[in-house]
């Protein structure tokens, strides 16, 4: 049955992400198949990160000067998610969706001018300032670096030559809204792509030409942003959608679209900004540990970030549109089956990936990472800090599940309340953690802080009646923990077989191994799984 959604109630009910699905016209659809496809375009840009990463690795490995680079990275990276993919494409999408619908093309393009303009001013003003006061910035993100002048002074400069990206993701969100709202996915979908590329180019053929190697990657950051601007714009020409910039930027101020944007952005600046806030937190403290120890985090965190990814986000994309429709039609028992199927298959796919993380550290990491600079030094911290992840990596994947539960509901209020709560006893942990472990203890805490997260949404989705769980969840628990039990067994002998580190000199042999020993994890688990009982039919569902 097809079913169609007017574009003034959509906009109104729904959010960005359920209004650019369901302005479409929209039939029944398999909910793996459409996990299926997120989860493949997603891999593609996970798989040139890692061969970035990997690249990164070998030809830098983990020392001040690598800190020095992921400190000023991730500078602009945190404005870019409060500012550009964040709060602003939340706030800009559902008004431009309704211009769209209602206005015609005209005023949606003098819609896209204005915010245009507006917030072509607001990055100019912005990477200036931040060029002008870099030293500051870094000081206060990594205090720690000031004990190496050397490193600090990189940190510096490689923090101005990497400002402006924020301005070209900033074109970058735009356009991705504009062009969603138009139904052209694939260009902002593949656009990520380009970084990674702008990256490993880099690494191989300008590194090794400049008297700081490091430097490099400061140029390929810049280079990656402007390449990912100018791919949208063939795209937006085509749609007749390219905007045009005012030189007096309070023509842009004046339009009351613009003014509603500026206004919804306070409240998702607010939700946004409480994870990024820890994340700099953590740098801060980072920078203060043993030198290289931002770096070993990076590498765990690249690591973490592929099931969290995969798996959270894909799921977290296919619910919020499924659970907006069953909240409009009233369905109280089809919005909780949908939570109960987004969390069945969380625990089915997560549980064992975080094992694999815990049990699998040092063949994960050594086959990835252990070639050129990238000593054994550096394999057993980003290992120690890989098993911390993966103690926290179930809950930093159900809040990806749980969170849309609210969203679907418009209430934004609990989650960030929850959000901030979490940011406080996340630090807290770091007094009781670091000490004891040093790096591994801010990976730790955030993880402890991700299942809290998730423990607190999960309550308050059964407070209030939303959730109510399906029967079966203690036979599927029993099954899960036999099942894991044996993988964890076989993980650790599998993995005891090779000597990892000695293997440094035979990749192929090594890169073999590893997936030998994860084809062998996985069909026990699964194979456990199916001798016990369970059926992988037993979680289809189709939804409108």
């Amino acid at each position: 049955m097809t079913v169609f959604f007017k574009n003034r109630w959509t906009q109104d009910k729904l959010g960005n992400n359920a209004y650019l699905l369901f302005s479409l016209k929209t039939s029944t659809m398999n909910l793996h198949k459409a996990l299926a496809t997120i989860f493949g375009m997603t891999m593609v840009s996970r798989v040139a990160g890692l061969a970035r990463d990997i690249l990164f690795a070998r030809a830098f490995g983990a020392s001040a000067y690598t800190d020095a680079f992921n400190v000023a990275f991730r500078i602009p990276n945190l404005l870019r998610r409060l500012f550009a993919e964040g709060a602003f494409s939340q706030a800009f999408v559902p008004i431009l969706a309704e211009y769209k619908s209602q206005q015609g093309d005209r005023e949606t393009k003098y819609l896209i001018d204005h915010v245009a303009t507006t917030l072509a001013w607001a990055m100019l003003l912005t990477c200036v300032l931040g060029i002008v006061t870099a030293p500051v910035v870094v000081y206060l993100v990594a205090t720690g670096l000031k004990s190496d002048p050397q490193a600090f002074d990189a940190a510096v400069w490689m923090t101005r030559v990497m400002f402006p990206y924020i301005g070209f993701m900033a074109f970058v969100a735009l356009s991705g809204g504009i062009l969603n709202t138009w139904r052209e996915f694939k260009i902002p979908a593949f656009t990520p792509v380009l970084l990674n590329l702008s990256f490993i180019v880099a690494t191989l053929f300008l590194a090794p030409h400049l008297k700081q190697p490091i430097y490099a990657m400061a140029i390929a950051v810049l280079a990656g942003g402007l390449l990912q601007m100018a791919m949208q714009v063939p795209a937006l020409l085509k749609i007749g959608m390219l905007p045009r910039l005012a030189f007096n930027p309070m023509i842009g101020l004046r339009d009351a679209g613009v003014r509603k944007v500026l206004n919804n952005m306070v409240p998702a600046v607010v939700a946004v900004s409480a994870a990024q806030i820890s994340v700099m937190i953590n740098t801060n403290i980072a920078s203060r540990l043993e030198s290289g120890s931002v770096t070993w985090l990076t590498y765990a965190d690249r690591l973490m970030e592929f099931p969290t990814a995969l798996l959270g986000v894909a799921l977290g994309t296919i619910l919020l549109p499924s659970l907006s429709k069953a909240n409009f039609d009233g369905d109280k028992a089809e919005y909780s089956a949908l939570l109960d199927w987004g969390l069945r298959l969380t625990f089915l796919l997560a549980l064992p990936s975080a094992v694999g993380l815990v049990t699998l550290s040092e063949p994960l990491t050594t086959t990835l990472f252990h070639y050129g600079k990238f000593d054994t030094l550096a394999v057993a911290m980003t290992g120690k800090a890989l098993i911390a992840y993966g103690v926290g990596l179930i809950g930093l994947i159900l809040v990806k599940i749980l969170a849309p539960g609210f969203y679907a509901r418009q209430n934004i209020k609990t989650p960030v309340k929850i959000a901030v709560g979490v940011l406080i006893a996340t630090q807290l942990m770091n007094l009781l953690l670091v000490p004891w472990i040093a790096h591994a203890g801010l990976a730790l805490s955030v993880g402890l802080g991700a299942c809290l997260n998730a423990g607190f949404l999960y309550w308050g989705l059964k407070r209030r009646g939303i959730y109510i769980a399906r029967n079966g969840w203690r036979i599927f628990f029993v099954r899960l923990a036999g099942a894991l039990c044996l993988m964890g067994g076989v993980a650790l002998w599998a993995a005891g077989q090779f000597n990892w580190i000695g293997l440094q000199a035979h990749p192929f042999q090594r890169v073999g191994a590893l997936i030998v020993v994860l084809a062998a994890c996985g069909i026990v688990y699964f194979g456990a799984l199916l001798a016990m009982g369970f059926r992988f039919r037993d979680l289809k569902r189709t939804a409108v």
